[in-house]
């Protein structure tokens, strides 16, 4: 394997011998590329998220002292709105 700072070039077979660990590094934020033959054939890093995870934005909120209550229903409130946009997005055909 050879190590970049965030990115990690592994053979095909060593992805099919770890895996697992192979996993663990995406799980870290580490980009993975698989090469045959010294050619890349697969890029394995974690999907793209707009915004900040709330954790995030709690713990800076309380780094800075901040005031701002959520009411005891926020998280039932939130995991509904999610809940309620699964489904695809099927815009209409203009045709």
């Amino acid at each position: 394997m050879i190590e970049n700072t965030a990115r990690v070039h592994i053979t095909e077979a060593e992805l099919i011998r770890d895996v697992q660990a192979v996993l663990a590094k995406v799980q870290a934020g580490v980009e993975v590329i698989v090469e045959q033959d010294h050619r890349p054939v697969a890029v394995i890093r974690l999907p793209y998220r707009s915004g900040r995870p709330i954790a995030d934005i709690l713990r800076d909120a309380t780094a800075r002292n901040s005031t701002v209550t959520l009411d005891p229903d926020f998280g039932k409130d939130l995991e509904a709105i999610i809940a309620s946009h699964q489904q695809p997005w099927n815009p209409p055909s203009w045709e």
